[in-house]
Parts: structure tokens; sequence; C-alpha cells
């Protein structure tokens, strides 16, 4: 059996940002789906309230991670963006 503090030991801070921030991702889209699919309002509205504070936690790992040069995102052409929103309005 492996021991779980030597095998956090080896792991550093981006890897494990990486790994918080793929959880939330999972949370977010696990409370999504229970929003969606819930019939009681009060009960949809705290999975709701949940979603939000999800996806808070979310955007700051995602600062965090991007802040320190470990998440890279590319920034779209504006000729990509303009084709998208016509194709969109068209259909």
């Amino acid at each position: 059996m492996t021991d779980p503090n030597r095998c956090a030991a080896t792991l550093g801070d981006k890897e494990i940002l990486n790994d918080f921030l793929a959880s939330q991702k999972q949370i977010a889209a696990s409370y999504n789906t229970f929003a969606g699919e819930c019939v009681n309002p009060q009960l949809r509205s705290t999975f709701l309230n949940i979603l939000d504070e999800e996806h808070c936690i979310q955007a700051d790992l995602f600062g965090d991670m991007t802040a320190k040069g470990w998440y890279q995102v590319e920034q779209a052409d504006r000729q990509k963006i303009d084709q998208t929103r016509q194709k969109l309005s068209q259909g």
C-alpha cells in the first residue's frame, strides 16, 4: 500500500492546484446537473447557491494558476470570434 504522505510530498504546488481545479470543475458540473434536475424549488435554490460558491472557488484557483503562469490561456483570434458569432446568429 502506498503511503499518502509520501505521495503528497512528491507533488508540487502546480500539480496540487491543477488537481484542485480539475476537482472543482467536476464538482461544479455535478451541482449544475443536480440543480437542473431538481423538482423541489427550495432545494434547487440551495443547489444553485452552492454552484455559485463552487464557481467562485474555481475562478479563484484559475486566477491563481494563470497569475503564476501555470495555466496558459490562448487568446481567441478576432476573425474566429466573428465567424462563430455569425454562424450562431444564423441558426
